[in-house]
């Protein structure tokens, strides 16, 4: 007997395999003289008469029959695991499509349950769904896999000129999942590339997940196997169709990545950013100089918007010289979770966040919010917004405002238009240039930040023009 070889080496031999389908624990596939067999663990002796059980499966050792090999293994242990295994897994084996002596000989008082009819994709991600909410952060499943994948599975397109998604004929959602068009429908999905991926990787898993459960029939192939990985293939140099139709050469495409906020670093100048701060404290609007402390505090630490809306008084360490950033309020949902990286980091209180405190008085209360709204309520990106660039323009209502910053611009007081989160980017590239010698610096700023020196260096300090390279 000849121990079987990993699912990944098979997977180099058959790439229609699915390289995730790993073998269950407790029931091993293996190849005995040129033939498959399963060999259970010694865990079900007693129910095999107190011997270890090997079952032949009548398949010769191929590729092909290793897939339905490890797919009869997951299907017999899901049973054998179950809490109701003895009403569940079949002995005589005819249940996993398996054709053995005792099939003949049992005569069994009720027929073998047949397999759940083949699922359409849509009832897949339903189910899938269901499966992997408890496994994700709130706004990750309601942002992406509940609207972007969804909407794309479903076939709706974002339409930028109406203002509303529309539907297309490259949907998913009414194919069987063993449909011959599916790879047709696939392939016509327009979404962002990294986005589709990772649609294909959980259409990959939720496949997976019911095949291990044996809610698809016996050797079918897994659609969406490695799909993935072939998308990231694509010609870099071939142009692509927008969303609302327009074609992009490869130059004018942006470069992808997940968080677009933090893609475009461009940053003010000191001088621009006190113009900026100095206006929204001596601003005649209410809501202009109420905000002015928030916007300030975003230019002193860097810290994501969402992060200093979240801030309550007990965050604020004055004692311990720090300002603790573990929360961030998600103003889409309107829900408080981790900050973007997962983890609570510690902000070095300076000389001007201690004169910005003793500026701007601190709640009494230790759960109060830092920063809010004359309602009492948190900030939220709208209200930001508003008060930075005013009221987004449409077809139907004309911009009825210009934000602060939006006026700055128009008045020749700053040189550009920046939006709001470049309050981070602004603070970031000042520290990063007045420390680019200072390794130890880099290190405290991507700490305090978020961020790491690697990124720091890359993006947010600019090539030394005066350095001249070696001759080689």
């Amino acid at each position: 007997m000849i121990e079987a070889e990993t699912l990944t080496e098979r997977c180099k031999q058959n790439m229609t395999y699915a390289k995730s389908n790993h073998i269950p624990d407790t029931i091993k596939v293996q190849s005995d003289n040129g033939s498959l067999r399963l060999q259970f663990s010694t865990q079900y002796n007693p129910i095999f008469g107190g011997k270890r059980k090997h079952q032949g499966l009548g398949m010769k050792d191929t590729p092909e029959n290793w897939q339905k090999a490890v797919g009869i293994a997951w299907r017999i242990e899901g049973d054998l695991q179950h809490p109701d295994w003895q009403t569940l897994f079949d002995p005589t084996f005819a249940k996993y499509g398996l054709k053995t002596k005792y099939a003949a000989e049992l005569k069994l008082a009720t027929p073998i349950p047949e397999p759940e009819p083949e699922m359409t994709v849509g009832q897949m991600w339903e189910d899938y769904l269901v499966w992997k909410q408890p496994q994700l952060e709130e706004t990750t499943f309601r942002g992406s896999f509940c609207t972007t994948y969804t909407n794309a599975i479903k076939g709706l397109v974002w339409c930028n000129k109406q203002k509303k998604y529309t539907q297309s004929d490259c949907g998913l959602w009414d194919l069987g999942i063993a449909s011959p068009c599916m790879p047709t429908r696939i392939a016509s999905i327009t979404l962002a590339t990294e986005n589709k991926n990772k649609m294909l990787l959980a259409l990959n898993e939720a496949f997976l997940r019911l095949q291990s459960l044996g809610k698809v029939r016996q050797g079918l192939v897994n659609p969406f196997c490695d799909l993935w990985k072939i998308q990231n293939k694509t010609d870099k140099y071939r142009s692509k169709i927008s969303t609302d139709g327009e074609i992009l050469e490869w130059w004018e495409i942006a470069d992808a990545e997940s968080d677009s906020l933090e893609k475009d670093r461009r940053a003010f100048t000191k001088d621009e950013r006190d113009i900026i701060i100095k206006a929204f404290y001596e601003s005649e609007k209410e809501h202009e100089s109420a905000i002015a402390p928030l916007i300030e505090f975003l230019f002193l630490t860097g810290c994501r918007p969402g992060e200093a809306f979240a801030l309550r008084r007990q965050d604020i360490m004055l004692e311990r010289g720090f300002i603790r950033f573990s929360k961030s309020f998600a103003s889409k949902y309107r829900i408080t979770k981790v900050p973007k990286t997962g983890e609570a980091r510690l902000f070095p209180l300076t000389e001007k966040l201690r004169e910005f405190f003793k500026t701007n008085p601190l709640p009494l209360v230790e759960n109060e919010l830092v920063f809010k709204t004359k309602d009492g309520v948190s900030y939220r990106n709208s209200t930001h917004g508003y008060a930075w660039y005013g009221k987004e323009s449409s077809e139907t209502k004309p911009k009825q405002y210009p934000g602060l910053v939006v006026r700055l611009v128009a008045s020749d007081a700053i040189s550009c238009y920046l939006p709001p989160y470049n309050a981070r980017h602004t603070f970031i590239t000042l520290q990063a240039r007045a420390n680019k010698d200072n390794t130890s610096a880099l290190l405290l700023l991507a700490h305090a930040c978020g961020t790491s020196v690697e990124k720091i260096i890359a993006h947010y300090l600019e090539v030394d023009t005066s350095v001249v390279l070696a001759e080689s």
